[in-house]
């Protein structure tokens, strides 16, 4: 997702230099060795140039720069095509790259300052929320087109779809609201509007369980995480045991650090970590009892997190934590067992964005401030390292990873 920061957080660098790399020198012998039809792609959204910055992260080098629209911002990745999209907020504008030839592929308009896309798990539709328009677009990816506009609160910045793709959460963060909607089959209104919950100052980043029960917002406004449990299907065990959940409704507000920014998931739903940026400190959420477990420094203005574990090829347990500081020009790794920082890698400034490679092996890190993405080896004789710095466009925003075969 994009940078969730309020704008006088985004700091732009007044002197942003390529750190010059002999990148086809990079010592592999202690990456994986890969198939000869295997591929995969690290993609970069970069706000200054209007461009998407592709490394290839088999052989650990930029593959190329493709143009975009203005600004762009967030990023996602279709579960089930070769396909990336790219959003162009400042062209209102969404970009459709083909990752097999990394190219922009189509061009599709929505509305006034987008932000941010999340796509569905069967990968055939898109949901854009327009914080100019104080509305959500739906997309319809086989025809390359908006198929309806469902109006939202004011200034809706994040719309995650949850994986039982029965519904959509939108965060309006003007409002300092969260709207709820159904997703439905039909082509002339998939959405349908069902529940509006107030009092999330700021509300920005959303993560939602694996089944699809509950939704956390971070309320970057202030300091706490709303907890809403969303509605579920009356064929449902929930919902024939006890009509009451086949509604939304709130549970309640979690106390964690100011600013919260970014809500990181560990992959079996269990916990969810907080990243409160002014604050200096990341909370843990039991998201099964609905409480805050504890809340511990961690670096110098947290930004983002990303859980280890979330692929089926990972080779790297899942209990920990990793957490760009934003402030501190480094990415810290949290033990969620021992509850500490256990280490710190160095990256380039401003570090951001965050993404593993597809078997977890590497972590890419995007760095706002230098214009380049961090290459951190996760297993190694001495622990986590960096290995290299590839070239980025001036303020990357987001950075996403698609990995596949080609025949």
């Amino acid at each position: 997702m994009p940078n969730p920061l309020p704008s006088r957080l985004k700091i732009a660098s007044t002197a942003l230099f390529l750190l010059p790399l002999a990148l086809s020198g990079c010592h592999r012998s202690q990456f994986p060795n890969y198939p000869a039809n295997y591929r995969e792609f690290a993609y970069i959204s970069n706000g200054e140039p209007g461009t998407v910055t592709v490394l290839d992260l088999v052989y650990l080098r930029q593959d190329r720069v493709i143009q975009v629209g203005r600004e762009p911002s967030g990023m996602a990745v279709n579960p089930l095509r070769n396909e990336v999209y790219a959003v162009n907020s400042a062209s209102n504008t969404i970009s459709v790259i083909d990752t097999t030839d990394n190219a922009v592929t189509a061009t599709i308009g929505v509305h006034s300052s987008p932000f941010f896309i999340d796509v569905s798990p069967d990968g055939k539709r898109a949901y854009v929320p327009n914080s100019g328009s104080n509305s959500v677009s739906v997309l319809d990816l086989d025809k390359r087109r908006e198929i309806a506009v469902a109006a939202a609160g004011e200034g809706p910045g994040v719309a995650r779809v949850a994986p039982d793709n029965r519904s959509l959460v939108v965060s309006n963060r003007i409002a300092g609201s969260v709207s709820i909607y159904s997703i439905t089959a039909s082509a002339t209104h998939p959405l349908q509007f069902r529940a509006t919950f107030p009092g999330c100052p700021g509300a920005t980043d959303i993560a939602i369980l694996p089944d699809s029960t509950k939704a956390f917002i971070a309320c970057s406004g202030g300091h706490q995480v709303m907890d809403i449990w969303l509605a579920a299907d009356s064929t449902s065990w929930n919902g024939k045991n006890d009509p009451s959940l086949q509604h939304d409704h709130l549970l309640c507000f979690l106390d964690v650090g100011k600013t919260p920014t970014h809500l990181a998931l560990k992959p079996d739903g269990g916990e969810i970590f907080s990243t409160n940026f002014d604050s200096d400190t990341i909370s843990e959420i039991d998201t099964g009892n609905n409480t805050v477990l504890g809340t511990d420094a961690i670096g110098n203005h947290p930004s983002r997190a990303v859980a280890s574990g979330w692929s089926k090829q990972s080779v790297i347990p899942d209990d920990d934590l990793w957490v760009s500081d934003f402030g501190a020009d480094a990415t810290s790794l949290y033990s969620i067992d021992d509850g500490r920082v256990v280490s710190a890698v160095r990256t380039g400034s401003r570090p951001d964005a965050l993404a593993f490679s597809a078997d977890e092996h590497i972590l890419l890190v995007a760095n706002y401030g230098s214009s380049d993405a961090s290459v951190i080896r996760m297993i190694g004789k001495d622990g986590p390292s960096l290995v290299t710095l590839l070239p980025a466009g001036m303020q990357p925003n987001d950075i996403v990873v698609k990995a596949f075969r080609v025949k």
